[in-house]
């Protein structure tokens, strides 16, 4: 997700070196509601907070169900499927950084290093100093870089074709001088953007093409895209999104206007559906997308929000504490049009959720973590 709306959410709630191809999910079954009756319940609390739809595809190692409530398009009875598209929000973080950790594994970039090392004068001026900031720092949001949302209504310069530049991006977000030394955790979308300039940099490829041919590809994630600049299509079949407003019992939405993904970049413009989400953090957990010592650094967390939050964040990768013990790993995201998450677990539990609207104002961030509490604690 952007910015600013991130960083109120984890407020809200908290007061590669082998490329296997890794098999899908079992398919997801229609599940009966009195098998599932406490993960129903809550979903249906989650819709009645958020967009006109929402749907759960969870499961164990045995295999996988789905529940749906409300409509994926509204004035119809369509239910959210797990096979349907939409777009992703922040859990485009966790390729982006899968895919600056594949180079890590490759020996192209250490994560210690300096982003000055790779990026020459990109970090500096205006209180930055990009021989003080790491890549390390970049990925886990400890950079010192303040939150930054790409803005839709008042848009940096765009290219010909409607499309935006990175480094455009990057010199906007700089703008704004640093929110603290490096160091301290401050969630920001402009750390992600400054990585998708290393991952090109690196690659020599658009980072669209990159992250598609390192993470995306291997996986056989096919139904799963990071549209290059100017692709503002959304594939069938796609969960519809919408802006909205909720008061009490009244909402009324209205369709996300069209905008160019490319303005979220490496920190949020990736489109994929509930079962490649699922595919892609089970694959990743499981040590088949990075080499082990690598998901061990990925994996190594700093605290997020308030002393006995069950969140913490590593790189690319956000730690849920479950209420029933264990720990779950994946990431959420916010993009106008949608809000999701999706966390699996080591002995093969996972959960993801998707809601077709962006509420800017009481997004139910609590409603979220209950609902997915709810899926991967069931007996």
């Amino acid at each position: 997700m952007a910015g600013k709306s991130r960083r109120t959410q984890l407020s809200a709630v908290l007061g590669l070196a082998c490329a296997a191809v890794f098999a899908l999910p079992a398919a997801a079954q229609a599940a009966p509601a009195a098998d599932h009756a406490d993960t129903l319940a809550a979903l249906k609390t989650f819709q009645a907070a958020a967009g006109p739809g929402a749907g759960i595809y969870a499961g164990d190692s045995t295999g996988s169900w789905n529940l749906s409530t409300g409509t994926a398009v509204i004035n119809t009875n369509t239910p959210v499927t797990p096979t349907d598209r939409y777009r992703i929000g922040s859990q485009t973080k966790s390729f982006t950084a899968a895919t600056v950790l594949r180079l890590v594994d490759a020996k192209k970039i250490s994560l210690d290093a300096p982003i000055e090392q790779y990026l020459p004068g990109v970090v500096d001026g205006n209180g930055y100093d990009g021989n003080a900031i790491t890549v390390r720092q970049l990925l886990q949001h400890t950079s010192g870089i303040p939150a930054y949302e790409p803005p839709l209504l008042n848009p940096p310069p765009a290219n010909p074709d409607g499309s935006y530049a990175l480094d455009v991006l990057v010199r906007q977000a700089l703008k704004q001088p640093p929110a603290s030394k490096p160091g301290t955790w401050q969630y920001s979308n402009a750390n992600y953007l400054i990585l998708g300039m290393l991952i090109e940099k690196t690659t020599g490829k658009p980072v669209h093409q990159a992250v598609t041919e390192q993470i995306i590809q291997p996986l056989g994630l096919t139904r799963t895209s990071f549209p290059a600049p100017g692709d503002r299509s959304l594939p069938d079949p796609a969960v519809h999104g919408y802006h909205g407003v909720r008061v009490g019992p009244l909402y009324f939405w209205t369709d996300v206007i069209g905008y160019d993904p490319s303005i979220f970049s490496t920190a949020g413009a990736m489109i994929s559906t509930q079962q490649d989400l699922t595919a892609f953090y089970q694959a990743l957990a499981a040590g088949k997308v990075v080499s082990p010592a690598t998901l061990a650094e990925a994996e190594k967390t700093v605290a997020v929000g308030a002393p006995g939050s069950p969140l913490a964040y590593g790189l690319g990768l956000i730690r849920h504490t479950l209420p029933c013990g264990g720990v779950a790993w994946g990431h959420d995201g916010m993009v106008p049009g949608y809000y999701t998450e999706t966390l699996v677990t080591e002995d093969g539990r996972h959960a993801s959720v998707v809601t077709n609207a962006h509420l800017t104002t009481n997004p139910p961030v609590a409603q979220m973590y209950n609902l997915l509490d709810k899926a991967l604690c069931e007996k």
